[in-house]
């Protein structure tokens, strides 16, 4: 226990030197860190998935077919929601996520790629975040792809449409079959070939494009850092892999830095 203990240690001192040296520091969350919130993980042994099987695949050929119709269904479903539904709408942002806005503060980290659509990194404080995968607080306009909050859509006219140019809304998050969000991925590239320090954390790393950029960092020279109890498929390619939860880990990560800046 005390040489594991001794190692994780050694990792976090690592992993608050290798930050502090970066000039462009990234990071990539998944559900592992949203799950430290109390939102069920999708894939694992307790995951969503796992236990209830996976959702369709044809979300997003059935919402093109009748976007009224899947605004129908979903404002019916406000109603009687999953307990993966209730889970999202309790979950509170966690020290993980506290204290990756103190590193954003801190000029230590550039920007947040994360995977989860529950919007506890801005709730936390972080501002420089695309969300891959949408966001469960907002619509976006499949024209001109402008974003608003959820909350002020007016359901009368089914579907709603957006103020600015009339094009069909539709929630934020990205559907099975419906493609990445061209501005997002833009995004994802851009960040991805400044960094030259990338944290994966509470990712599985294996779903696409999201764990394809870690990869493509590592590549181009970035340094590598995993934050996660379990192995991953970037296990083997990262330079430091803390074995422990987000939310124990880089807080100690902060405190190190916020050490380093007293000194």
């Amino acid at each position: 226990m005390t040489r594991t203990h001794n190692r994780q240690e050694q990792a976090i001192e690592d992993a608050a030197g290798r930050i502090l040296a970066a000039q462009h520091a990234i990071a990539l969350t998944g559900a592992g860190l949203s799950a430290e919130s109390g939102i069920p993980t999708y894939r694992g042994p307790d995951g969503e998935w796992t236990k209830f099987g996976e959702p369709t695949i044809d979300g997003w050929e059935l919402f093109c077919e009748n976007p009224a119709e899947w605004w129908k269904l979903a404002s019916e479903g406000v109603e009687n929601p999953t307990a993966f539904t209730r889970a999202l709408e309790v979950a509170e942002p966690n020290a993980g996520h506290y204290a990756m806005a103190e590193l954003e503060g801190l000029h230590q980290l550039a920007h947040v790629i994360t995977q989860n659509i529950d919007d506890l990194h801005r709730r936390a404080g972080s501002a420089a975040v695309t969300e891959i995968h949408g966001n469960r607080n907002l619509v976006r306009c499949m024209n001109c792809g402008q974003r608003e909050p959820l909350a002020q859509v007016r359901l009368e006219r089914l579907p709603p449409l957006c103020l600015d140019c009339g094009g069909t809304l539709k929630i934020d998050v990205v559907m099975f079959g419906e493609p990445i969000p061209q501005d997002a991925l833009y995004s994802c590239y851009r960040v991805t070939s400044q960094t030259d320090l990338f944290l994966v954390i509470g990712t599985s790393a294996v779903v696409s494009p999201a764990a394809d950029f870690p990869v493509l960092a590592k590549q181009r020279g970035a340094a590598l850092i995993e934050v996660n109890p379990h192995e991953t498929a970037l296990t083997e390619l990262a330079d430091i892999v803390i074995r422990a939860p987000a939310g124990e880990a880089l807080p100690e990560i902060v405190a190190r830095l916020q050490a380093a800046a007293r000194a």
